[in-house]
């Protein structure tokens, strides 16, 4: 496992937004925005059941993170890991401190305050810790 160096782990801890790459069944790259946070040298970020990210993930758990201030695009950090863990558990605590942290609302919850209340009945989140193969950073 590679490490992230302390000079980045302000674009790991957000409130910055990262592109997450995973691979289709066919091999085309599928990206999406994503919150992420830290937990030591993994990152965390959060997908919900039978979303494409997650089914992909589950398929071929390698994945690239990229994120960067975008003050300083030229400041970035990129991870290519491994998916090592993917559960319910704690999940919807864990989107509900994203959320607060990426609205900078202190008792924020993802259902409420970033989606319509409602959605917490269809979707089921999963919280996903993302173990760095290699990382690269500029700036």
């Amino acid at each position: 496992m590679d490490k992230i160096p302390e000079s980045h782990h302000d674009l790991i801890d957000g409130p910055f937004w990262a592109a997450l790459t995973t691979v289709m069944p066919n091999g085309q790259p599928q990206i999406t925005p994503v919150w992420c946070n830290r937990e030591g040298d993994c990152v965390l970020i959060s997908t919900m059941t039978g979303f494409r990210k997650e089914k992909n993930m589950r398929a071929n758990p390698r994945v690239t993170l990229l994120v960067y201030d975008p003050r300083n695009p030229l400041r970035n950090i990129e991870i290519r890991g491994i998916v090592i863990e993917m559960t319910c558990a704690g999940a919807l605590e864990h989107l509900d401190a994203l959320t607060q942290l990426y609205l900078q609302k202190s008792g924020a919850h993802f259902f409420g305050d970033s989606v319509p209340a409602e959605l917490q009945s269809a979707y089921v989140p999963v919280k996903v810790r993302i173990a760095p193969a290699r990382v690269r950073v500029e700036g």
